[in-house]
């Protein structure tokens, strides 16, 4: 284990029916691959010495014979092996035959555990040939070739170091309640399935859709492996389908309808598994009575570092095909949030600071949004510009044009004047480009908000997102406070990815909520550099005042965020996580040195510790995704608390 990373692997081997030897062979060389890999824990498919398809022949003594000295071949084959595998076999025990999955390792025979749960329909007719292991439990089987007797019931849960997993086969997985279910609510960490599962039409993404659930309801990591090529094909086609989820997510999956073996690897995060358990005070609910014999598998320290998951740079954006989906989703939630406050408040009119930048830009996109949903005339979003020491024309103009573009009433209100008056006022120079400097602009921006909010009979709309709440990057009493909060709860790397996909959906309201004139404003925004424009411009004209210059790259800080606040992660395995994403992967994107993430990483630390006092008092703002800083809601911390053991770590 590697930072309660698991490393895990689904193996499917070329079968031959009813030839034991030469199954235990082809599966030996795949444990001797995934051994090479530094895989942890492998998986094989149900009755895999013998083959799934054997019908009738599992009656013959012969092939179950043959079945447990191609087992125990395998034991002593990989004696000198650190890896654990699951096989499955038939196993003649009381009178009875049992479709089994058995646990070996080092040499030994862990423990055997039966098949609950038998498929008698059309297409299986198990029950032909096994019995239920339903009430077997507390039992021992006795091995040749002078091996200790091992356990088998279906009540054996497996201890590898401090971590624990269970087995369910096939039809278990199936039933309405599988017995992963209990497995998980008796703190098995992660579940292995071994299974023999047909294809039919349809029938692939229907698996795939119970594999991802079944990890999630038991916020467990799932390994699935069902049988392939070489099985007999003479009613029934198993295509090699496996599966590694963890808690909703499908990590890793094998290619269907291929004529080869295959071995797919991923790692299971089980703090990450751990973190979701704690956090739901229902889980143990229906926890029954059930007395599970653990097994100890205890492995030497195994520090692999061939880490094969892929670790996302931007956690908080969607990605995949259902992007445009989880965009609109996102993009929704934050409209609808804004229209209940105006509906409840019966208030109409609202006012908006308009800086040509990211977060306005989003905010006001989100505000004509929700006017349109509540059939209210845009005209009544009174959006204002105000610049500053600091304002480019780049920014300005993109200002301009935006809020012509959506149809808002305009305005421009210099805060030159009035903050050199507040200068002259608290005996403040010019000159002197200090903190009081900046925030003195920021405040006055606010006061001019509130002042005509209540002028018109409006309510504030705020822009700030939550990366910057989560750095303190926000003026106490100034760009910190609005009525209502459309992006609060909305990441830097997230509200840059919304304005760009909301430039590129020409239909999403109507065709004058974007346009292709729109579309072209909202990218520039989109690449302006992130700044709150508070120094006065270079020589050029140009922004300056580079906010990721002074506090860091966002794209890092998001990264941080979301497994600090999301899973609880200490410094140093978010430091492993953030090197896996942004140095060790091959990507085209920006990449950071590990000292550089470092550095950045102890200011993210420092700057959320010391800036809780501003997010206790923020004002209200909806929650988009699982990640929020309401102190109402998902983050409640004392203000006063000491980052000291965070950074030591």
């Amino acid at each position: 284990m590697f930072h309660n990373f698991v490393k895990v692997a689904a193996a499917i081997p070329i079968v031959e029916v009813a030839d034991c030897q030469t199954n235990a062979e082809r599966i030996f060389d795949l444990i001797q691959e995934a051994e090479n890999q530094g895989v942890e824990i492998v998986c094989f498919p149900e009755l895999c010495i013998t083959g799934y398809t054997c019908g009738d022949l599992f009656y013959q003594t012969e092939l179950q014979k043959n079945a447990l000295k191609a087992l125990i071949w395998l034991v002593e084959k990989t004696a000198d092996f650190h890896i654990t595998f699951i096989v499955g076999l038939p196993i003649y025990f009381k009178n009875a035959l049992f479709n089994v999955a058995v646990v070996c390792r080092n040499g030994k025979v862990r423990g055997f555990v039966p098949k609950i749960n038998m498929p008698n329909n059309n297409e299986f007719y198990e029950k032909r040939w096994f019995s239920s292991g339903q009430n077997i439990v507390n039992q021992d089987i006795i091995l040749p070739n002078e091996f200790d007797a091992a356990p088998f019931g279906v009540n054996l849960m497996f201890e590898y170091n401090e971590f624990k997993f269970g087995i369910e086969i096939c039809e278990d997985l199936w039933t309405p309640i599988p017995p992963s279910s209990q497995l998980a609510m008796h703190e098995a960490d992660f579940i292995f399935n071994l299974s023999a599962s047909n294809e039919l039409t349809a029938k692939h993404l229907y698996r795939k859709q119970l594999v991802a659930q079944q990890s999630a309801r038991c916020i467990s990591g799932y390994v699935y492996v069902s049988a392939g090529f070489g099985e007999s094909s003479t009613d029934l086609l198993f295509a090699s389908s496996a599966f590694i989820a963890e808690n909703g997510v499908i990590l890793a999956e094998s290619e269907r309808f291929v004529l080869d073996k295959q071995l797919i690897i991923s790692e299971i995060d089980i703090d990450r598994l751990r973190a979701d358990r704690a956090k739901n005070s229902n889980f143990n609910n229906s926890c029954n009575s059930t007395e599970y014999q653990i097994v100890g598998i205890y492995n030497e320290d195994n520090d692999w570092q061939n880490f094969t998951r892929k670790i996302d740079r931007f956690p908080f954006v969607p990605q995949g095909k259902d992007l445009d989906e989880r965009c609109e989703e996102i993009f929704n939630i934050q409209a609808n949030a804004l229209a209940v406050r105006l509906f409840h408040t019966k208030i109409d009119k609202v006012t908006i600071g308009v800086s040509g930048g990211l977060d306005s830009t989003l905010a006001l996109l989100v505000t004509a949004a929700a006017f349109d949903k509540l059939k209210i005339d845009r005209k009544n979003i009174f959006g204002i510009t105000m610049p500053g020491f600091g304002t480019t024309a780049r920014t300005k103009n993109n200002a301009w044009a935006l809020m012509r573009s959506l149809g808002i009433s305009a305005e421009e209100i210099s805060i030159e004047k009035a903050v050199l008056q507040h200068f002259a006022d608290i005996g403040q120079s010019a000159d002197n480009h200090n903190v009081t400097y900046e925030n003195s602009q920021a405040r006055e921006r606010t006061q001019i908000l509130m002042d005509y909010a209540n002028k018109i009979g409006g309510l504030v709309v705020g822009t700030g997102d939550m990366s910057e709440l989560a750095l303190g990057w926000a003026t106490f009493n100034g760009d910190h406070i609005s009525m209502y909060g459309v992006n609060l709860g909305v990441p830097k790397t997230l509200v840059r990815h919304l304005v760009k996909w909301v430039a590129t959906q020409f239909t999403i309201y109507d065709l004058r909520f974007t346009n292709e004139a729109t579309a072209n404003i909202l990218l520039d925004i989109a690449e302006t550099p992130i700044s709150p424009e508070l120094l006065p411009a270079d020589e050029n004209g140009e922004i300056a005042q580079k906010t990721e210059d002074v506090v860091g790259p966002y794209e890092l800080h998001d990264f941080f965020l979301y497994y600090f606040l999301r899973f609880g992660f200490s410094p140093e395995k978010i430091l492993f996580l953030a090197e896996q994403a942004f140095c060790l992967q091959s990507q085209d994107e920006k990449i950071y040195t590990s000292e550089e993430i470092k550095k950045w990483l102890k200011v993210f630390l420092k700057r959320f510790f010391a800036n809780q006092f501003k997010r206790s008092c923020m004002p209200d703002g909806v929650k988009v995704g699982s990640v929020n800083l309401s102190p109402r809601g998902d983050w409640r911390m004392p203000s006063d608390a000491s980052a000291r053991e965070w950074l030591m770590d």
